[in-house]
């Protein structure tokens, strides 16, 4: 309990103290975010990284808190995924590949001798699906490291529950790293988080998620599973229908079609809305919580589900797109077209050819 304790609390320093200080080099070498209205610096989420992997590996080798193999391999997974999200914020990388690479190193953390190889699959799609979901919550300030707090503590209970003591200790000192990065990112941040902190976040949530409910019932576990993450993937289901439904495409980012977003445009500030997702993200982690230590029935799993589905059809009402620009074709040009020429361009040209 102790050494819990001080590792979370020296976590949180560290995390603080890295955010504050890779601040100024993020900025003089132009690793910035500038899909916000002013450029922020990244880099946040690397101090969360550096923070929780130097503290749970200090405490390991002090021979305070063994880890075990499985949390061992687990925090080399999310490590690689971390170097992934970091070459993603320092130069332009596809998000299939992301998706990618992080399915590969999820494959690897997978308690297959629980869950079976047909369970198995299904979990790394869990996995990915939450960890690109916190890639799409860093879309506003604090919001992201909120929610990521919010959920390490509720992780974090299942697994004491299940005397998952290395896991539990993971948890913790990941959400104190998180609350020590709020402090510099909560709105109007001084940093952000970035793809390194989000995917190695959601990752670490997931994975441990998934240890913890393996060899349980699969339904009931699938919704545990996904009321604790109930927030990060109603944004992805947002954004897919939005895009989906406005001929968007659906992997190209800096549209501000998320959550915060849209509640913005509801005229919320910046800090009510943190507040209010990060209140919401709570009373899914709650339930989740509740229903896994038995203290709920099942049912109250659909009510998350329900509500997270009302809300996205609801926000999915707010427009959020301007009208599309159609392509300049001078009058008097030559009609030419092109094996590269869309429908909607050849259409445009033989309304100025026709008049």
């Amino acid at each position: 309990m102790l050494y819990g304790i001080a590792a979370a609390t020296t976590a949180l320093l560290l995390a603080a103290f890295l955010s504050a200080l890779f601040r100024l080099p993020a900025l003089r070498l132009g690793i910035i975010d500038r899909r916000r209205q002013r450029p922020l610096p990244l880099l946040g989420g690397t101090a969360v990284v550096l923070a929780t992997c130097l503290v749970v590996a200090g405490w390991e080798w002090a021979g305070v808190a063994p880890l075990g193999p499985e949390i061992r391999r687990l925090l080399i997974a999310a490590g690689a995924v971390a170097l992934l999200g970091l070459l993603a914020d320092l130069r332009r990388v596809k998000a299939r590949f992301l998706a990618g690479g992080t399915a590969v190193a999820a494959a690897f953390v997978v308690p297959y001798g629980e869950t079976g190889f047909l369970l198995g699959v299904p979990a790394i799609g869990l996995i990915v699906l939450v960890a690109v979901g916190f890639k799409s919550l860093d879309h506003a300030d604090g919001l992201a490291g909120t929610v990521g707090v919010v959920t390490a503590f509720g992780v974090g209970v299942l697994a004491a529950a299940e005397v998952m003591d290395a896991l539990a200790v993971l948890l913790s000192v990941l959400a104190a790293a998180l609350t020590g990065f709020l402090m510099h990112n909560w709105p109007p941040a001084r940093i952000g988080f970035g793809a390194c902190g989000s995917l190695f976040t959601g990752f670490v949530l997931a994975a441990s998620a998934v240890m913890t409910r393996a060899g349980r019932d699969p339904v009931s576990s699938l919704g545990i599973l996904y009321s604790l993450t109930a927030l990060a993937t109603a944004d992805v289901l947002l954004v897919a229908l939005s895009r989906r439904l406005a001929g968007r495409p659906l992997l190209r980012g800096g549209a501000p079609d998320h959550l915060a977003h849209r509640l913005r445009r509801l005229g919320l500030t910046p800090q009510g809305v943190t507040i209010l997702l990060g209140v919401a993200a709570f009373a899914g982690v709650l339930v989740g919580v509740l229903v896994h230590m038995g203290w709920l029935a099942v049912s109250g799993l659909y009510w998350v589900a329900a509500t997270a589905l009302i809300a996205v059809l609801g926000l999915l009402r707010i427009k959020v797109y301007g009208p599309r620009r159609q392509p300049y074709f001078p009058v008097g040009e030559p009609f030419r077209t092109s094996t590269h020429a869309t429908s909607t361009q050849v259409r445009a040209q033989l309304r100025v050819r026709n008049g």
